[in-house]
């Protein structure tokens, strides 16, 4: 099991910086395109600059370019603001790359309530859009130093793959380098439990660390699983939780519904498991305005006090059914 750590800070945005420097020098047909976002990613402009291309304030002709670009048989990474390249270029993802399934690699920062840049600047929706979409790999990544890792996986995929982080700025390391084997479609247990699961993904698997812990002092034992991709889902490791722990928590930085909650509930019922204690956690319908990460989720009812609460909730339903 890997090993936690959750104290070191560490920028996202500058491991994708250099993971794609040193992917550009492996990989020749390597490009990276941006929509006048590229602050972090001056050391593969330098390097690379016949490779690198920033396109100015304009997200479709972005995914453009790279779709061009990966019929010609390069590899486009393009690096942006996930609130407008999920939303305004969302034909030119679905009909552009996924269509054809090229391998293009949508790269981002701002997934959730974060940047505290209010509900414009926020990316709420975007996991249920590409889930939705035929072809496309969606994932979701806690750690900033396993993004690079995710980078570097991506690379094997033929087809798009969308990747989401949080702001990017100033991320807790989740794991102990080296102590957890990052593989796309494969969750991760990040703590082990008898009692419950709860399951998240990006800024929230952190939280779901932090609320086991405050559970674990009550006595409750809970699972905490990173999903880090939501598609395709690890069924395996869903299934395997559902039937050792009997009940599951879902807490994401996305709506409640459309995204990894939903995918585990129909899981469950398409499978037969709706026996399971369940509840899920996320932003309700609204537009949620400014103020801090932490702040906004407790706000909105799925921060760190309402984790360990919906824990508590499934503890108790489990003791009264025995």
């Amino acid at each position: 099991m890997p090993t936690a750590v959750t104290t070191e800070l560490v920028s996202a945005r500058s491991v994708i910086g250099s993971t794609l420097a040193e992917l550009g020098a492996a990989h020749p047909d390597l490009w990276v395109l941006t929509p006048d976002i590229g602050g972090s990613l001056g050391e593969f402009r330098a390097g690379f600059p016949d490779r690198f291309v920033d396109v100015g304030l304009a997200e479709q002709a972005c995914v453009g370019i790279a779709a061009g670009l990966a019929y010609d048989g390069k590899t486009p990474v393009v690096f942006g603001m996930l609130p407008f390249l999920s939303m305004r270029a969302l034909e030119q993802i679905r009909t552009d790359v996924c269509y054809p399934n090229l391998p293009v690699k949508i790269v981002g920062s701002h997934g959730g309530l974060v940047g505290n840049g209010g509900s414009t600047h926020y990316a709420v929706e975007d996991i249920a859009l590409m889930l939705a979409l035929t072809n496309m790999t969606v994932t979701s990544v806690a750690d900033p130093l396993m993004v690079g890792e995710v980078l570097r996986a991506s690379m094997d995929l033929d087809g798009p793959i969308y990747v989401r982080i949080g702001v990017g700025k100033a991320d807790p390391i989740i794991y102990e380098p080296g102590t957890v084997h990052v593989k796309i479609g494969k969750g991760i247990v990040a703590r082990e439990g008898r009692d419950l699961t709860i399951m998240a993904h990006g800024t929230t698997v952190h939280q779901a660390l932090q609320a086991a812990e405050l559970l674990a002092a009550e006595g409750i034992d809970a699972r905490v699983i990173d999903m880090f991709t939501i598609k395709p889902l690890d069924e395996e490791l869903v299934l395997a939780c559902a039937a050792e722990t009997g009940a599951i928590v879902v807490v994401e930085d996305h709506l409640a519904y459309g995204g990894l909650g939903s995918r585990v509930a129909d899981l469950l019922m398409d499978r037969g498991a709706g026996g399971v204690a369940f509840e899920r956690l996320g932003i309700p319908p609204v537009y949620a305005g400014f103020g801090p990460d932490a702040a906004l989720r407790e706000k909105h009812g799925y921060g760190l006090s309402q984790t360990v609460a919906a824990a508590r909730r499934l503890a108790a339903q489990k003791e009264a059914r025995r």
